[in-house]
């Protein structure tokens, strides 16, 4: 099986450069349109795992993690109403969360894959997300890491309000990230449909 992952590449660079946009555009009171498209490279990875095997997802990972250190040191240069479009703490915290949650979820994937096609798609992916989420929110938007460019004033973040609107009270980073999880959360659910198409049609045309 011929290890084509120039595809897998392009797909996983689009949505990278498709999240840091549509991260600048709010869904809502809680996302941004970015909380849709985002979630799709644990699809791309996973594709690539069951497919063509553990190294080419992480060579599929590693090139989307150089395309979003691209595009983070883009928004960095370019100032926006209230500043920089991406600032350092966000530029660090996608960057490492990407990675992080890429790398765990081919591990994962990988100790799963002989099970139920669907277990390893998943638990992967969910496992992946949760990483994902709180890696990313606690580096750019917790008071507790204000070290990391004190010049960057995060206070918004830590607003204290009900959770969602209506729950207990916490940062209002906190309902951010959770709101983020539970997307993440439901599109790992609905990627079952086309990871379970595109790696018929993959595995059908490569045997």
């Amino acid at each position: 099986m011929k290890n084509n992952i120039l595809p897998g590449v392009l797909a996983m660079a689009a949505i990278v450069v498709a999240s840091n946009i549509l991260v600048q555009f709010l869904f809502g009171q809680w996302l941004t349109w970015g909380a849709f498209t985002y979630p799709l490279a644990f699809l791309v990875t996973d594709i690539m795992n069951r497919v063509y095997g553990r190294e080419a997802a992480r060579k599929v990972v590693f090139a989307g993690f150089v395309v979003g250190v691209a595009c983070s040191f883009v928004g960095t240069q370019i100032t926006g109403e209230f500043g920089p479009l991406v600032t350092w703490r966000i530029a660090i915290g996608s960057g490492l969360a990407f990675l992080t949650a890429q790398l765990i979820d081919i591990a994962v994937f990988n100790r799963l894959r002989d099970g139920s096609w669907w277990r390893a798609p998943v638990v992967s992916s969910l496992v992946g997300s949760s990483v994902d989420t709180a890696l990313f929110f606690t580096i750019a938007f917790s008071a507790s890491l204000s070290f990391i460019e004190p010049a960057n004033d995060v206070s918004w973040a830590g607003e204290v309000l009900p959770l969602l609107g209506a729950g207990p009270s916490v940062p209002l980073w906190v309902s951010l990230a959770v709101a983020d999880w539970l997307v993440k959360l439901a599109l790992a659910l609905l990627a079952l449909v086309p990871f379970r198409i595109i790696v018929g049609s993959l595995t059908r045309g490569t045997t």
